[in-house]
């Protein structure tokens, strides 16, 4: 194994806006594995493609024609946003790619009361063609991280809890880093922990709700509601707030995963359905939503330090990563909920910590594909439910270079 690697991660999230690629030197193995982050760049699908990718996620009926197309089209993106950020940098070489695709579908194992669900098959389904990534930067490609843990009963998600271990934990302070894509999810890192001490799950949308509720505001012309300002101009309507309150997954326990399939398209025509009465002016709509997505956030952290679960140190300050962690109005609203629960938290941007918010995803997809090249398991069995550890993600090697 060389002394260091150049490895490129590739992601594109719930919210479908595109493709981040960041380019990472890693040294080490494991858990000692050490990253330093040469550059990264995000590139916007194009509107149709976007629309088309909408279009296909589950719940949705759709033709495999379409899908087909789509593993090849999302590949070209996603090859190609790899392509010019390795001539940015003016890169010599990459070792390898880390991609996870596009998630179109997502359905982990049902937990509970609903685990026995008669006909619910566990299965998960990312596109992308790793073998277009691989022909056009002429190296290895790792991909289909979620399917090893899924296929020994774990949820295939959260995947990053691993990565996060390895970069944020500390000695002496009790870590939430707080990802806010287009699905939330926290992972708790107590002061002093090995990998086996972190708690990790989606708390439920990020920003998911509130990009479809702009995006219906604006006609489509605004993806997503920039800095919290529309959300900043509404007011939070009681009603429509106690029932999203009321959703199922917010009762389940951990370990839990969410996306489309519970917050998507079809969620949303039924609220606005539902809701019609109200005549709510957009900006409340929005409002609503973004506290809605800060009170998920609220309830994983008071589940985390429920007073019957001694196991668990209380919380010492929360660092917030993905797009909605510039979100000013969510982020005040966190703060405020934090606050009115009598927790005085410290929170802060992942920034602060040398590593940007944007890049952070394509950081931990470049680790994964690191572990998985070096035979490193980097499911944690304890965040996914799964029967053990095990390696993630498959390894496209054209043998071209």
């Amino acid at each position: 194994m060389p002394a260091q690697r150049i490895v490129i991660g590739l992601n594109s999230g719930t919210s479908a806006d595109g493709v981040d690629a960041v380019a990472c030197k890693l040294t080490g193995r494991g858990a000692a594995l050490r990253v330093s982050v040469l550059g990264h760049i995000s590139r916007p699908y194009p509107p149709a493609l976007h629309k088309r990718i909408l279009a296909v996620m589950a719940p949705a009926q759709t033709r495999t024609e379409e899908l087909c197309r789509l593993e090849v089209e999302i590949g070209r993106a996603f090859a190609d946003a790899a392509d010019a950020l390795v001539r940015r940098l003016r890169l010599k070489r990459v070792d390898f790619i880390g991609s996870h695709g596009q998630t179109v579908c997502h359905l982990p194992p049902t937990t509970g009361k609903k685990r026995k669900s008669a006909g619910h098959v566990p299965a998960t389904m990312q596109i992308g063609d790793p073998a277009i990534i691989a022909e056009k930067l002429r190296c290895p490609v790792v991909h289909h991280f979620r399917q090893a843990d899924m296929a020994v009963g774990g949820q295939g998600a959260p995947l990053v809890p691993w990565t996060d271990f390895v970069l944020f934990r500390d000695k002496r302070k009790n870590r939430i880093i707080q990802n806010i894509g287009g699905i939330a999810n926290l992972t708790y890192l107590p002061a002093g922990c090995d990998v086996n001490d972190v708690i990790a799950f989606d708390t439920g949308p990020g920003n998911l709700l509130i990009d479809s509720m702009a995006r219906i505001a604006t006609k489509g012309r605004e993806e997503f509601d920039r800095g919290g300002r529309r959300a900043a101009k509404g007011r939070v309507h009681p009603e429509l707030f106690h029932h999203l309150m009321r959703h199922p997954f917010l009762l389940a326990a951990p370990p839990k995963s969410c996306g489309r399939e519970q917050f998507g398209e079809s969620y949303i025509a039924d609220l606005r359905k539902r809701f019609a009465r109200l005549r709510l002016h957009p900006n409340d709509w929005i409002a609503t939503v973004t506290h809605f997505s800060a009170a998920c956030m609220i309830l994983g952290y008071a589940w985390l330090c429920d007073a019957r679960r001694t196991d668990y140190p209380p919380m010492d300050e929360i660092i917030l990563c993905g797009g909605g962690a510039k979100n000013t109005t969510l982020v005040r609203m966190l703060s405020r909920c934090l606050h009115a629960a009598g927790r005085r938290i410290p929170v802060s941007s992942m920034d602060a910590l040398g590593i940007s918010t944007q890049a952070k995803e394509g950081v931990s997809f470049a680790m994964l594909a690191a572990a998985r090249i070096d035979g490193v398991p980097a499911n944690l069995p304890r965040v996914t439910g799964a029967k053990g550890p095990v390696l993630l993600g498959d390894i496209c090697d054209l043998g071209a270079k």
